[in-house]
């Protein structure tokens, strides 16, 4: 008779806090490079700007809170700091990375007590705070290689974060336009823009936003963050039915939608190879501290975002819904867990 261990306290792990943040860390590390080859110097300035930030607000609040200093060096801050800083736009300004990790660390993780007591995923939390109080600075990427009018070095870079200007006067706004002078958009807000505006379905794929079976850039970095993802699963460090479950869902959703009306919803590769699909489907909506901890119902949890994704992405006021989603299934979270409880060797129910 097999008895199989479920959920804590009853299962053990050998794997330390730590060392578990940072093959995270070591996963995103394709998707970081990703992105960094494709909009330039900007990504890293994000990340080091989420990460100082983050570190030194986590110190202060442990001061403050006279607690020891040791959480700084399990990482999980610098995780949270690097989550937001990659689903950060390139050229934001600096004052946007500060306030959001800030935010992630004090209010959304240290307010509720710190590592384990966070009931919001905080890194979520933080870009869905600057996605509200910032709508411009975080819509704005810039156009992929090959799309832009403007070449970004490292200097025009760091220019433009701090002072909102390249050192030769080009203004951040510029730097977004496109070869045809358009101000740039991801593929999913392209899509959305341009079918509420009436235009055929075929005519904006037809634009250089896309490829022929995802964004122009973005399916790249999606299949980036696919690789670290398989890399956590086939290391043990995230469980395979929340990805599984999402990735389901939104492409479930997608399948269903393009197959009634083709004409207004396209191939649902571009759902699943655009936006923040991988990323959130292995590195965000996986966060332990957050998601549903029961087997069936981390993959109930996995599809319940994967379908808010694709209402959100397509009915919804935003072009990629994966931090709202997210958000609305940890709400969920402690009901999933209770109906999903396996039943105790000797229950009765």
């Amino acid at each position: 008779m097999a008895f199989s261990l479920a959920i804590s306290p009853h299962s053990h792990s050998q794997q330390t806090t730590g060392r578990l943040m940072r093959l995270v860390l070591l996963a995103l590390l394709p998707g970081l490079i990703t992105q960094w080859f494709l909009f330039g110097w900007g990504v890293i300035f994000q990340l080091l700007l989420c990460g100082a930030t983050a570190l030194a607000t986590e110190a202060l609040v442990l001061r403050l809170r006279q607690r020891p200093l040791t959480p700084l060096f399990d990482s999980s801050a610098l995780l949270t700091a690097s989550l937001l800083a990659v689903a950060l736009p390139p050229l934001a300004p600096w004052y946007v990375a500060v306030i959001g990790s800030a935010f992630a660390i004090l209010v959304a993780k240290q307010l509720y007590g710190g590592l384990g007591q966070n009931p919001f995923n905080p890194a979520m939390v933080a870009y869905v705070l600057l996605l509200v109080s910032f709508p411009g600075d975080m819509t704005g990427w810039l156009p992929a290689p090959g799309l832009a009018e403007f070449s970004v070095a490292l200097p025009d870079a760091a220019s433009a974060i701090f002072t909102g200007f390249t050192p030769d006067g080009y203004s951040v706004h510029q730097l977004k336009l496109a070869a045809d002078g358009t101000t740039m958009a991801t593929p999913l807000d392209t899509l959305k823009t341009g079918l509420k505006q009436g235009h055929a379905l075929a005519d904006i794929q037809a634009g250089p936003t896309f490829s022929h079976w995802a964004g122009a850039g973005w399916q790249w970095i999606n299949l980036a963050y696919l690789m670290g993802g398989l890399f956590l699963v086939a290391t043990g460090t995230i469980a395979w039915q929340i990805p599984v479950g999402l990735l389901l869902g939104l492409g479930g959703a997608a399948s269903l939608a393009w197959g009634l009306a083709p004409d207004h919803f396209a191939l649902p590769t571009l759902d699943l190879f655009s936006g923040a699909t991988m990323l959130g489907a292995f590195f965000i909506a996986t966060d332990p501290v957050t998601a549903a901890t029961t087997v069936r119902g981390r993959l109930i949890y996995g599809l319940l975002i994967g379908l808010l994704v694709f209402l959100i992405r397509h009915f919804g006021g935003y072009p990629d819904g994966m931090a709202f989603a997210v958000l609305l299934a940890n709400i969920g979270v402690p009901l999933l867990d209770k109906l999903t409880r396996p039943k105790a060797y000797g229950e009765v129910r």
